[in-house]
């Protein structure tokens, strides 16, 4: 730890999920600029598909890429450059995580202290927690009868208990994503659990680097002015004990580090700004600013935060049947059409033949006539009328048996129904289990962390700064539009720069406008109601507003939004990242000046 006010402490991004590229490490690794390389691997499915693997394995249940691929090709320069590693690789089994990366220590000749944070594992508790009439976050629903996996979200506090330890890679099961980060920093700049604005600004420098190359350009709403995509670089960021940090990217590589870039991340599934709620703060991230301070380098200060409440929040997963989707080609004239009765007549066929044995009929069902626009866009679609289309038919169904009769029943259409039928080559689809997220919130005193080190394993204390949950301090009163005169009808997209994702069944639609005095006129034609009008044939519950002034931009929450989300939603989208490309679609007023 050091306390020294002019230190720069250097992290790199290296994955945003499990599949990341393997370039990431490496580039950061070899660029010489990182004191620190973190991981986020974690995602709600991943959590079911490493039990799977544990249970067949007492010796899997992690993330096995980060030690087969990454660790094997670069533990000798991450230990000789004296980088120190933190991942959430563990997953459900991170003291197998630990052994496996031990055991390639010990094959190379290298020495290596490993940390691994225990205690996220709420399976022991969930017989208790039948009695407590525990209830689903955003659908109210009861705890499922059979529970796959139950993990809660640890915070950063772990983290640092294992590099005070003195560990050089720390492992983690189920924490939240920025925590790898906020981790680094409360140990190096001995930051308290008390310093809530230092809190937040460094979770919010692990929230900009948690999906790796999205903070260096990619899904950038202005894609074309990102250069190099097959050389994005990888997000570093300089940070410093006051909290403020740069980001930025290794020399000489693709991509772009913005203003614009950075804020999208920012916006990137935060729901409310003003109350991002994490273990160890609730952040409030309305008043940041971003300025630019050099090429591809952005400077970000400005978050504040409160003390958290008293829950960890959990995150379940359960298995509710199989799904299937199938997919065939259609081409010529009136193709969606001929494509959507395509779909009609198999679920029509396999329906009957459910019945000859005896089997329920679907449990849900789902026709996209990828394409022609209808499914993201509904009623403002262009090209109802294309002539190439990919006609999608997903299902759902208790019994895997009727989903490969379903599955046999795709490739027929080939030679039964409509001319132009092609695209089947991809092979006969495969039923999967059907795996479904629920989220609830658990009291912090029931987890006791642990931290395993050197061969012992030790109970943490942790400090829980908390109080109970109040209401969001008030923003200043925003500034009214101006009037304008000779206005054109444009798309948002001239105006704004968006991005979106999803939590649950909730869409997270972050909107920023591209010059600071626009931000007025937007707010009057953005309104929740107007936004809401524009998706309806998406978002079934409430849309909400947030403001972000500090880099003048909007955040619009809609609920009851992505079908279910994830796992139980049978949209080809399920995450919601065409969101803000339908809403950029928008049609707004803008004066003719601001387009010149």
């Amino acid at each position: 730890m050091t306390n020294a006010a002019n230190t720069v402490v250097r992290i790199g991004g290296a994955s945003g999920f499990w599949g990341d590229s393997s370039v990431g490490a490496p580039q950061l690794v070899r660029s010489g600029q990182i004191d620190y390389l973190v991981f986020d691997y974690l995602a709600e499915l991943t959590m079911s598909i490493l039990a799977a693997a544990r249970a067949k394995n007492p010796e899997l249940g992690y993330a096995t890429d980060f030690v087969s691929v990454t660790m094997k090709s670069l533990l000798k320069e991450i230990v000789s450059r004296g980088i120190r590693v933190i991942s959430n690789a563990g997953g459900v089994n991170p003291q197998a995580c630990a052994r496996a990366i031990a055991a390639l220590a010990a094959e190379q000749g290298v020495e290596v202290r490993i940390g691994v944070v225990l205690g996220d594992d709420v399976s022991p508790l969930l017989p208790q927690l039948r009695g407590e009439d525990v209830r689903e976050l955003q659908s109210g629903a009861a705890l499922p009868e059979k529970i796959l996996t139950a993990n809660a979200y640890l915070g950063a506090q772990p983290i640092k208990a294992a590099l005070d330890a003195g560990a050089q890679i720390v492992i983690t099961g189920r924490c939240v994503d920025s925590a790898v980060t906020l981790g680094a920093l409360m140990h190096e700049f001995g930051w308290t659990p008390e310093q809530f604005d230092l809190l937040a600004q460094g979770s919010l420098a692990g929230h900009i680097i948690e999906c790796g190359a999205q903070a260096t350009g990619g899904l950038h709403t202005d894609w074309e002015s990102v250069p190099d995509w097959a050389h994005i670089g990888y997000p570093v960021i300089e940070c410093h004990a006051d909290g403020h940090f740069v980001v930025g990217k290794p020399e000489g590589t693709g991509g772009l580090v913005s203003p614009a870039v950075v804020g999208e991340q920012m916006l990137y599934e935060i729901g409310d700004p003003g109350s991002y709620l994490l273990p160890d703060v609730v952040c409030d991230f309305r008043q940041v600013q971003m300025r630019s301070v050099g090429v591809n380098r952005v400077r970000v200060s400005g978050a504040l935060g409160r003390a958290p409440n008293e829950n960890y929040k959990v995150c379940a997963t359960y298995m509710d049947g199989f799904r299937c989707d199938g997919q065939l080609t259609i081409v010529g004239m009136d193709a969606a059409r001929k494509a959507r009765r395509t779909a009609e007549a198999i679920l029509e066929r396999t329906r009957e033949l459910f019945q000859a044995h005896g089997w329920p009929d679907y449990s849900r069902t789902h026709i996209e006539i990828m394409g022609s626009e209808l499914g993201n866009y509904g009623p403002q679609a262009r090209t109802a009328a294309v002539r190439e289309v990919v006609m999608r038919v997903s299902v759902m169904h208790p019994l895997k048996a009727a989903l490969e009769l379903f599955a046999r029943e795709i490739a027929p259409a080939g030679t039964s129904w409509s001319p132009g039928t092609t695209g089947a080559g991809g092979g006969r689809p495969s039923p999967s289990p059907c795996i479904k997220q629920f989220a609830f919130l658990l009291g912090k005193t029931r987890l006791q962390p642990q931290l395993q080190i050197d061969g012992g394993v030790q109970p943490l204390e942790l400090v829980h700064a908390t109080e109970p949950a109040g209401a969001t301090p008030a923003l200043p009163t925003a500034n009214p539009a101006s009037q304008m005169s000779d206005l054109v009808e444009v798309e948002l997209i001239r105006l704004a720069w968006a991005r979106s994702g999803d939590k649950g069944n909730t869409s997270n639609i972050g909107v920023i406008a591209r010059q600071p005095e626009w931000l007025p006129w937007l707010r009057q034609q953005l309104t929740e109601q107007r936004v809401a009008g524009w998706l309806a044939h998406l978002v079934q519950g409430r849309v909400t507003r947030y403001d972000l002034p500090g880099i003048h931009a909007m955040n619009f929450v809609c609920e009851q939004a992505l079908d279910g989300g994830g796992m139980a939603s049978l949209r080809n989208d399920p995450l919601g990242k065409g969101m803000a490309q339908i809403l950029l679609s928008m049609p707004v007023q803008a004066p003719r000046a601001w387009l010149a």
